[in-house]
């Protein structure tokens, strides 16, 4: 690894070559690219899997080159004595000029000159593997750096090898530091063609020697290859299989288990539970990939936790790339995903994705999937897909809010609960299809709790005429319900926000209609009156036709945010707080009549003030607000309590 390019002479103009510290271009290089110390492992685990699958390949043509009476496999050995990690393959091997070329040369990849080589040699034409097109060769390595990884944990690097098919033993070996050797060596009677790569280790690099640490980086990033992997935790021991290959996603459906999918999916999930759904796939076309997703059976403890992680793993030819990758929207994000695209496009170090159109074109077509797959259970087992709405219905809803152009798809499996439906399994299209005479709207009430809104005053002249409102309880419905354009056509409308606009619709059989007192002068003296008494605490007082059994309740003015926003809003912090409420009294209830008289008639004004407040205390109550003012509050009503229970004068 001598310097590229040296300028051997003084030129006074023209071109140049660059000039090229090698030791540093390879320090840089092998500690910046990977941002995690353990890939060295999967580096050179994927390497050894591409020499297997190269010589496998080699053998169809030339028989004289395959295994005898031994499976392709990968060893690894720790030797804590001799602080070393071997990692050796019986894979194709390497001749001398090979090693210049793909470990001499950085950025020089054995693997796409192979697969360049394929395709040269058949003229575009097929040649068959296994049942399979050359295409199906599970090559892993296409920039020709990961051997270089090798440098993280290695002070200094030996790589014996010999090339299937001949009969020189080589031996390559660095410091990393600019210079390499490559010398012949002796064969024994015990070497056989393959690779076996030694790395004496840095003293800040021994935590690699410990077995528990080694095999769970293998089990990590390596245990779904095709070549099995055998670890030997000392020179005394014998080896134990650690990877086994199961990459169950690789297989075909009708090969695999219920008990299968389960068990794979306890694993990755990390839970005893049984999947609700599980959803497995393969894509061809203009992108290539497969598609192995579970929904959990239960809900995560961290299902709302604020980071809102999704739990998908990318694989690359059935070699963990990261497990912390977005693939899923964050309103998917309780799907447990595995994803195996060859060829995606990563970076030179495989620890993340590049941001391409390709990669936006597989997050799509997955989410696409998911939501087509839940849709069909809607249909298909009603039951089960209770279950996962249940468990996961307030995280599918906050992608109405996230992703508006999803909102159709979402909107057709959501379910909520109604006025008329309590248990939560009431459909958009089930709401629409039963629209009263004159309803142009599809109301809702946002709460935080299903009890109390049902008991929200608001609701009273609704429940007479028979209207159904949605009873919307989960943080994100203040949210996207007031984003949203509407449903077929129909506009979502809060019953505590604005005019309610339900006077043309016919009330029920058997609901009592009294004349409205709107107009008469004690009523416009008492909303006068009410005014003036509670001064800055409301934005305007009026009659109300949404109300029907309680005396008054607050609502938002009409181009103000819906109440139960403005208060999430206002316990985060939103600058301003809460906006002045508009007080709708029910002229027809007793405690509103008597009130008006009693200000008609000019009969004790302080009384009349604190029944003024008392009606706008009781109104915030029934809203889950406090009093205004706690204190005012109890005077008033102790006050109004001494009256009611004072014996007559004459007694």
């Amino acid at each position: 690894m001598s310097g590229a390019g040296q300028d051997t002479g003084s030129k006074p103009g023209g071109q140049r070559d660059f000039q090229a510290d090698v030791a540093r271009l390879l320090h840089l290089m092998v500690h910046s690219i990977y941002s995690n110390r353990e890939v060295f492992v999967r580096e050179l685990i994927s390497n050894a899997a591409d020499a297997c699958e190269k010589r496998r390949y080699e053998s169809l043509s030339t028989p004289e080159l395959a295994l005898q009476g031994e499976p392709f496999s990968i060893r690894i050995a720790l030797n804590k004595d001799a602080r070393t990690i071997t990692i050796a393959d019986n894979g194709i091997g390497m001749n001398h000029d090979e090693l210049v070329q793909n470990l001499g040369s950085i950025a020089s990849s054995g693997t796409r000159a192979f697969m360049e080589k394929l395709g040269t040699a058949q003229g575009g034409e097929d040649r068959k593997v296994d049942g399979g097109s050359q295409s199906s060769i599970s090559l892993i390595g296409q920039f020709g750096i990961g051997f270089y990884s090798a440098f993280i944990a290695a002070r200094h690097v030996e790589v014996e090898t010999q090339k299937t098919g001949e009969d020189t033993r080589w031996l390559w070996s660095s410091s990393g530091a600019g210079t390499y050797a490559i010398n012949a060596v002796e064969k024994s009677a015990q070497t056989n063609p393959g690779t076996s790569i030694t790395l004496h280790l840095r003293d800040d690099a021994l935590e690699f020697l410990e077995p528990y640490r080694m095999e769970s980086i293998i089990r990590k990033y390596s245990r779904a290859i095709g070549i099995p992997v055998f670890l030997t935790a000392s020179p005394d021991q014998d080896p134990r299989e650690i990877g086994d290959g199961r990459a169950i996603w690789a297989r075909a459906r009708n090969e695999i288990t219920a008990d299968e999918y389960k068990e794979f999916y306890n694993e990755i999930a990390r839970t005893f539970d049984e999947p609700d759904l599980t959803v497995h796939w393969h894509a061809e076309g203009r992108y290539e990939y497969t598609v192995l997703a579970f929904i959990p059976g239960s809900r995560p403890l961290d299902l709302f936790d604020p980071e809102r992680k999704d739990r998908s793993r990318l694989y690359a030819k059935r070699v963990l790339i990261t497990d912390d990758i977005n693939i899923l929207p964050g309103w998917l994000r309780f799907v447990r995903l595995i994803v195996d695209a060859p060829g995606i496009d990563l970076n030179v170090s495989r620890e993340m994705i590049q941001q391409t159109p390709a990669f936006a074109a597989i997050r799509r077509a997955i989410v696409n999937r998911l939501m087509s797959e839940l849709s069909k259970l809607t249909q298909n087992d009603a039951e089960k897909f209770s279950r996962i709405w249940k468990n996961f219905g307030a995280v599918l809803k906050e992608g109405l809010y996230e992703e508006p152009e999803k909102r159709d798809q979402i909107y057709e499996i959501c379910r909520f609960v109604t006025t008329l439906d309590s248990e939560g399994q009431r459909t958009l299209k089930d709401y629409t299809a039963a629209l009263k005479t004159n309803q142009t709207a599809i109301y809702y009430i946002a709460g935080d709790d299903i009890s109390r809104l049902r008991a929200s005053p608001q609701l009273e002249g609704f429940r007479q005429r028979g209207i159904e409102v949605l009873l919307l309880s989960d943080p994100v419905d203040a949210f996207w319900v007031s984003n949203a354009l509407g449903y077929d056509g129909k506009p979502f409308k809060s019953v505590t926000q604005g005019a309610a606009d339900i006077a043309n619709i016919p009330l029920e059989s058997g609901a009592e209609d009294k004349p409205s007192q709107a107009q008469t002068p004690s009523a416009a003296a008492l909303i006068a009156f009410l005014k003036e008494t509670l001064g800055d605490a409301i934005a305007d007082v009026r009659s109300s036709d949404r109300l029907a059994e309680s005396p008054a309740c607050l609502v938002a003015s009409e181009h103000a945010l819906d109440r139960r926003l403005e208060q999430i809003l206002a316990e985060h912090g939103r600058a301003g707080g809460v906006a002045k409420p508009v007080l709708e009294i029910n002229l027809k209830h007793k405690i509103i009549a008597s009130l008006a008289a009693n200000i008609q008639s000019g009969a004790d004004k302080s009384s009349s003030e604190d029944a003024s407040w008392l009606v706008f205390d009781e109104a915030r109550m029934m809203d889950g607000e406090k009093p205004l003012d706690p204190a005012a509050f109890r005077a008033r009503l102790f006050r109004m309590l001494e009256k009611s229970v004072a014996p007559p004068e004459n007694e």
